[in-house]
């Protein structure tokens, strides 16, 4: 790696002056790269790590780089290498995670190509901006979402061109500490495409709210169900996480979710959300009855253990939150009079439910939901809320 000296090294004590050196740099031609020596560390002191469009994340550079100064960290910025074209076939090589080393601590968890690539396609899939996202992150697929969102939020930033494939809008506030919504479109390839890119961002949580179908016989349309776990039918992230590794929803978002559940007396149930790649699952039933009674599942869908999963990959808190639309194993399928009515009336309520757990999460946990059971032990020192600096 090739250190330039001509921008020199600053030494800051604030993290607002180290994020204004990162966008100079990078603004200047060049990646960032961010020092941080920690004297209290026995293995790893120094860490020096890398990233892209400091700008487009900087209220979390700012927390993060500001709670290491303030346990006595020294923090140093200076530039590493020129920036790459899009066209550079470096940037598809240095986009390569598989070759992560394990064994040695990082400071960011992606390269700043990988960075750069994902943001530049966030635009392209969302219609908006990187740096319009919001630190809290809801994914659905349908569009009455997006519609109750906006009458939430009237002045919401929306897609600056039309037709965009997964088009975001974005309750700005202050230190990006509102709230985004994505329309994700249906699977889990689509959920593993968007996710891939907003874990780039960092931001404190991912939440899926969505249709599901109900499994059990006490269990009514309109019924919410708060995923406690999953059964990961969907296929797209096998090979990069086996499915021996348990994923569950982040407790404390759960909770909150819960709670909210119970303060407007509505019924639910908790449990294993099965979630499918076969959108036509009921035409091939053995298998996934067999998986559905095994897990003792009690919804199917396509996407929540998707981005649950790449929650977990990226050290991102993740729920899921859905309501029961149809009952396809007791002669309820959906269809398309009564699921209407259904949507209409469920589609607000589902939308004020999300947005009051949000609150909560950024009145109780501004630093970032505890992340104790996503962290590794080759965690980067900046890569995701923590309760503690990795000593």
């Amino acid at each position: 790696m090739r250190s330039l000296s001509c921008y020199g090294q600053l030494m800051a004590e604030q993290s607002e002056d180290v994020c204004l050196e990162l966008e100079r740099i990078y603004d200047s031609g060049f990646y960032p790269a961010l020092i941080v020596h920690r004297p209290w560390s026995r293995h790893s002191q120094t860490i020096r790590g890398e990233l892209a469009r400091p700008a487009a994340l900087r209220w979390y550079l700012q927390r993060e780089i500001q709670r290491l100064i303030d346990a006595g960290a020294d923090v140093s910025v200076d530039s590493a290498w020129p920036r790459l074209a899009f066209n550079d076939p470096l940037v598809f090589k240095r986009s390569d995670e598989s070759d992560w080393d394990l064994t040695k601590k990082k400071l960011f968890l992606f390269p700043p190509e990988r960075m750069e690539l994902s943001l530049n396609r966030l635009a392209h899939y969302t219609g908006t901006e990187a740096e319009q996202f919001q630190r809290y992150v809801l994914f659905t697929n349908y569009h009455m979402h997006m519609g109750a969102f906006r009458e939430l939020f009237p002045d919401c930033v929306t897609p600056s061109v039309p037709d965009v494939q997964m088009p975001a809008f974005h309750h700005v506030c202050e230190n990006n500490t509102g709230v985004s919504i994505v329309n994700i479109g249906v699977g889990p390839s689509n959920a593993k495409t968007i996710t891939d890119h907003v874990a780039v961002l960092r931001p404190d949580l991912m939440m899926m709210i969505g249709h599901c179908g109900g499994l059990r016989n006490h269990q009514e349309i309109g019924d919410f169900v708060l995923a406690s776990t999953y059964f990961r039918a969907d296929q797209v992230l096998d090979e990069v996480l086996p499915l021996r590794v348990p994923v569950v929803s982040n407790f404390q978002l759960n909770a909150l979710l819960h709670q909210e559940l119970l303060r407007r007396s509505l019924p639910f149930r908790m449990g294993t959300v099965y979630s499918t790649s076969n959108r036509n699952w009921e035409f091939n039933q053995r298998d996934a009855l067999q998986h559905i009674e095994t897990a003792r599942a009690v919804a199917v869908d396509m996407e929540s253990a998707t981005v649950a999963a790449n929650g977990f990959r990226y050290r991102i808190p993740s729920s899921t939150l859905l309501v029961v639309s149809d009952k396809p194993l007791h002669g309820q399928p959906k269809l398309q009079g009564e699921a209407r009515e259904f949507y209409d009336a469920s589609k607000r309520m589902h939308v004020e439910i999300a947005i009051a757990a949000v609150n909560e999460v950024r009145t109780q946990f501004p630093q970032g939901l505890p992340t104790t059971d996503l962290r590794s032990s080759d965690e980067p020192l900046i890569g995701g809320p923590a309760e503690e600096l990795n000593p």
